[in-house]
């Protein structure tokens, strides 16, 4: 009689378990798509929805034009916010060590906002008031290019003074108080406006994912890259900061020059989205948490195509939410974003305990 022996228990490895998670995050995320592109306040069949996707004619124009013009460059848009943003957050996360750093702390997304109320606030003349009605606000290339410069002004101003000041914290304080200094600024515009410019400026600043066209997809998409590979390209940089500065620099790693691309990229994302879509808060914070908690890893190696796949499946969820079937209003992405991820941020903090251990 042959002898036998017990099976010993199978463990999957954790490569083969990331594996897992990424295939069902992007089957989530193709389901989340054909949803966003489906429902709304008008209702287009999954068989129609299905064809239009697939580059087949079909026979309602009204539809064809709904999801080629709108739910599809919308729901593109949602991938690309939350790739970015979550990307942003991950890296501030990891350059300054903290657990509630975000991609708006450096004054970015201020200085975003700064540029936007110099149109809208204090610019006040015709052209830009035809510009902003005509083309609307989400939508004019005025309200974009603003909003890009002061982006890039306020990180003109960070990667100078990142130049000078070596310390992470004092940097992240540094970035703080110039997000300060261009809200008050703001606040004494807002304080002077008239009430229908003050309207405009606070639309603006809900976020919105339906402002962008095919046409503003091509330059969000190419900066969105850009900024992507750039994390990509310091994937390891990120996982050596994890162990500190000192172990970093015996590593070969320099630390200034890998601290100017780590707020490059996070720069071109944050500015860039901010910039076609408007403010939006969250994102950057409770993804990389949530990421960190499905993978159950530090590696940025994982990390980063981690966010990305859960940041765009969760602005999807977010978007779907937003413009619920039968609703002929669209709730201000801001809003569901904040009321989706904060819960969900609340329990991975009470069920970890100490979220300290992801930055050591």
């Amino acid at each position: 009689m042959a002898e036998t022996f017990p099976k010993e228990p199978s463990h999957k490895s954790p490569a083969a378990t990331h594996r897992l998670i990424f295939a069902c995050l992007v089957v989530l995320a193709i389901v989340f798509f054909i949803l966003d592109v489906m429902l709304g306040s008008v209702q287009i069949p999954f068989k129609e929805v299905f064809k239009i996707i697939s580059l087949h004619e079909s026979e309602n124009t009204a539809w064809l034009f709904i999801i080629e013009k709108i739910r599809i460059p919308k729901a593109i848009t949602a991938i690309l916010v939350g790739c970015g943003l979550s990307v942003s957050g991950l890296q501030m996360q990891t350059l300054f060590r903290n657990p509630l750093a975000g991609p708006s702390e450096l004054g970015i997304t201020a200085g975003a906002g700064l540029g936007v109320a110099a149109v809208m606030l204090a610019g006040g003349s015709s052209a830009s008031m035809y510009a902003i009605s005509k083309l609307g606000v989400s939508g004019s290339w005025l309200i974009i290019a603003m909003a890009s410069l002061g982006s890039a002004l306020v990180l003109s101003l960070i990667l100078v003074i990142a130049g000078r000041i070596r310390d992470n914290v004092i940097l992240l304080i540094v970035g703080v108080m110039i997000g300060t200094i261009t809200l008050s600024i703001v606040s004494i515009w807002q304080y002077f406006s008239q009430p229908e410019q003050l309207q405009e400026y606070i639309m603006w600043t809900f976020g919105s994912l339906g402002g962008v066209t095919q046409y503003h997809l091509y330059a969000l998409s190419g900066v969105v890259a850009f900024g992507l590979l750039l994390a990509f390209v310091s994937s390891k940089a990120l996982n050596a900061l994890l162990l500190g500065e000192n172990y970093a620099r015996s590593m070969g790693l320099t630390i200034a020059k890998t601290r100017l691309i780590i707020m490059l990229s996070t720069s071109l994302l944050t500015g860039s989205i901010t910039a076609f879509c408007g403010p939006i808060g969250f994102v950057g914070i409770a993804i990389p948490h949530i990421t960190r908690s499905l993978f159950g890893t530090s590696d940025h190696r994982v990390l980063i195509p981690g966010c990305c796949l859960t940041g765009m499946v969760l602005l999807l969820l977010c978007d779907i939410i937003a413009q619920m079937p039968g609703m002929q209003t669209v709730i201000p992405i801001n809003v569901v974003t904040s009321l989706l991820g904060a819960p969900i941020v609340i329990w991975i903090i009470i069920s970890r305990n100490n979220l300290r251990s992801s930055f050591s």
